[in-house]
């Protein structure tokens, strides 16, 4: 084999099983596995998705040595996500990657699952050049909504975050009070491209600083809905694509006002970047893209299978630990909460 390191990673923070083998910071395989187990609850299941991941994490992990067209004898180490995540969930795979260590007699290396949501840019491929330093990085998922500035591979700060609900919620929780099956987000994106954005007017969140909250936003699409339904019981049914689309255009509002007020306040910056699962919301990249010209700096956001969980981005996390020989001990304890270093 080529000469390097072999890394294979495990992901399995919430309800997606993932395992990645890569070649420096070249990914060889990615595959995820996603549990439907959820659809018929409405969301998460933390029982569920742990049993999920016990179920498929073998057969995942073979599938990506399969597909990267190696064999275990040339992986240099194994990495995990150690947190934050589903206990449970971090179990299986902490526990699966330890073993697979032991076994094979590498070292192993422990992943924040935040911080490898910004260092997912850095996978080779993906764009013509690199993201610079120092860079702005909004995150944003189901489970969290950070902005963070990146110094280098290394070096992270946090800015700000919600001090509730993530922005995924909201959209879920949105898509749901409108009658659309979990997981909504995706739907609701899809939906607003039908719907007139300034159709309804929601509450803008007045949280100070640089941090979020949706939960008063989510409070005011469920006030609007329910008061219209008094008059109207067909009132989602002839609304629904304007009740999206006006509910997208506030939380992407929010979003980029905090995302303008950092890069005023905490910079210079030479980039800016997007991360997370609904970094794939096609008109949050359109409102990045445009903040970024504001401030005359480049704008990326990751390949669509580098947005949601995925192994890929623990992979090139550990990379760049294995290079700074980072490594963990086995009596490493996983963390349903574990907040991003900050320097």
């Amino acid at each position: 084999m080529n000469n390097g390191c072999f890394i294979l990673a495990i992901e399995s923070s919430c309800d997606d099983t993932s395992v990645a083998v890569s070649h420096n910071d070249n990914i060889l395989a990615n595959i995820i596995s996603s549990q439907h187990i959820h659809e018929v609850y409405g969301g998460v299941v933390p029982e569920l998705a742990s049993r999920a991941h016990l179920q498929q994490i073998t057969q995942v992990c073979h599938t990506a040595i399969k597909k990267a067209n190696i064999s275990l004898s040339h992986i240099h180490a194994i990495a995990y996500t150690r947190g934050p995540g589903l206990l449970g969930s971090l179990l299986v795979g902490s526990s699966f990657a330890k073993a697979l260590s032991v076994a094979l007699g590498v070292p192993l290396i422990e992943v924040n699952h935040l911080e490898a949501h910004v260092l997912a840019h850095f996978i080779a491929n993906q764009y013509e050049s690199k993201p610079d330093f120092p860079m702005l990085c909004l995150t944003v998922s189901g489970g969290h909504t950070q902005l963070i500035k990146v110094e280098n591979e290394y070096e992270f700060k946090l800015l700000g975050q919600t001090i509730d609900d993530a922005a995924g919620e909201a959209f879920d929780k949105a898509a749901k009070i409108i009658g659309l099956p979990y997981p909504g987000g995706a739907l609701i994106e899809k939906l607003a491209l039908q719907g007139n954005p300034n159709k309804f007017e929601l509450a803008n969140p007045r949280i100070p600083e640089l941090n979020f909250s949706f939960s008063g936003l989510k409070t005011s699409f469920l006030y609007l809905v329910n008061k219209h339904q008094q008059k109207d019981p067909e009132f989602i049914k002839n609304n629904q694509a304007d009740l999206a689309a006006s509910m997208q255009r506030a939380i992407i509002k929010h979003l980029m006002g905090k995302a303008k007020l950092a890069l005023e306040e905490t910079g210079p910056y030479r980039s800016v970047a997007l991360a997370g699962g609904v970094s794939a919301n096609q008109a949050l990249r359109k409102n990045m893209d445009e903040l970024a010209q504001q401030f005359g700096l480049k704008s990326y956001a990751p390949k669509m299978e580098y947005c949601t969980d995925n192994a890929a981005m623990i992979a090139i996390a550990a990379w760049y630990k294995f290079q700074k020989q980072q490594f963990c001990e086995l009596s490493a304890p996983t963390l349903a909460r574990m907040p991003v270093k900050s320097t």
